[in-house]
């Protein structure tokens, strides 16, 4: 997992202070709530700041569902959950036209996808079909049925959990839709210390607290990121890790133009979180693999999620580390 800065605020406009204020404001509520994962909690918080959705892929029972909770409590706004099954529906997420008996008329009836923060839980739990749903909400942040295009809220983030290595009653998500997940991360097991302290307390359940910040101030962090300059040789850096990867010999498919938008995104978020006005060849390096491993096809790809991920993680850092870095 890259190293995540903690924000600073020295030599930085007034503007920017603001905004990095505000970032260590909201660390800070989820630190407080998933103890031990710092490096997870900024890697989530970036996802949001770079307009993105974030996947979080982990054994069972390390506190997946957890961080998604404490990043949707500190963002604020709405927030709604849906458990992913065998038997969901499209309509359970994005909503049906239903007849009302009162009227005579059809009305549409929204669906828990109409939120500023949807966790999926254990999203390869449902079917492709219901999967696909999402592809929409997740791109263009609107949903259609029965032809009519409804807006989602503003902002729309998706948090999606899914546990690596099992393959009963699932559905590998794919290609196309890892592609609109901006992050994939994991939290891994915990700290012995942490892990006592957890078993002393008896939950990792997330405490409910409301936002620190209004949910204005919240949406201004993504205006913030996105005004983050990009100079021209880091943008270039930027596509010359792209095309390397579409040539590296273990990559049938490499990262496509929709990830390398993504990947500049996550650097200028990430320069955000390290409170600078710009974003760095180090930035772009640090974001590369929670941002591009997911999205590589490997020739000769392992069986098992968190197999997969290893390799094209490690595959992610030779690109890298072959490309030459702008100086």
């Amino acid at each position: 997992m890259p190293n995540l800065s903690t924000p600073t605020m020295t030599s930085t406009p007034s503007p920017l202070l603001a905004a990095v204020a505000d970032v260590n404001t909201l660390l800070r509520h989820m630190d407080a709530r998933v103890l031990g994962k710092p490096e997870a909690c900024r890697l989530a918080l970036l996802a949001f700041l770079a307009d993105g959705h974030l996947l979080l892929e982990d054994v069972p029972g390390v506190g997946k569902t957890t961080l998604a909770r404490a990043l949707a409590s500190a963002l604020g706004g709405t927030e709604k959950r849906v458990q992913a099954t065998s038997d969901l529906l499209p309509s359970d997420i994005v909503g049906l036209t239903v007849l009302d008996p009162q009227t005579s008329e059809f009305r549409f009836r929204p669906g828990p996808i109409f939120t500023n923060v949807l966790l999926v839980d254990e999203i390869n739990r449902a079917s492709p079909r219901t999967q696909s749903a999402l592809l929409e909400a997740m791109h263009e942040r609107t949903v259609t049925v029965d032809g009519i295009t409804h807006v989602l809220p503003d902002p729309f983030f998706l948090v999606a959990t899914q546990n690596p290595g099992e393959f009963v009653g699932t559905s590998p998500l794919p290609e196309s839709q890892l592609d609109r997940f901006l992050v994939r991360t994991s939290l891994g097991y915990p700290a012995r210390d942490t892990e006592l302290d957890l078993v002393r307390r008896g939950t990792m359940r997330d405490d409910g607290s409301p936002s620190p910040l209004s949910p204005l101030r919240v949406r201004a962090l993504q205006v913030a990121a996105a005004a983050v300059h990009l100079d021209d040789r880091v943008a270039n850096y930027v596509l010359e890790v792209v095309e390397a990867s579409r040539a590296h010999e273990r990559v049938t498919i490499g990262v496509s133009t929709r990830g390398a938008m993504a990947f500049c995104r996550a650097a200028k978020a990430h320069a955000l979180l390290c409170g600078r006005t710009f974003a760095s060849p180090d930035d772009v390096k640090a974001v590369s693999k929670p941002v591009l491993a997911h999205r590589l096809r490997l020739a000769s790809a392992s069986q098992g999620f968190s197999v997969r991920r290893e390799e094209s993680e490690s595959v992610v850092e030779d690109i890298v580390r072959r490309v030459r870095v702008p100086v």
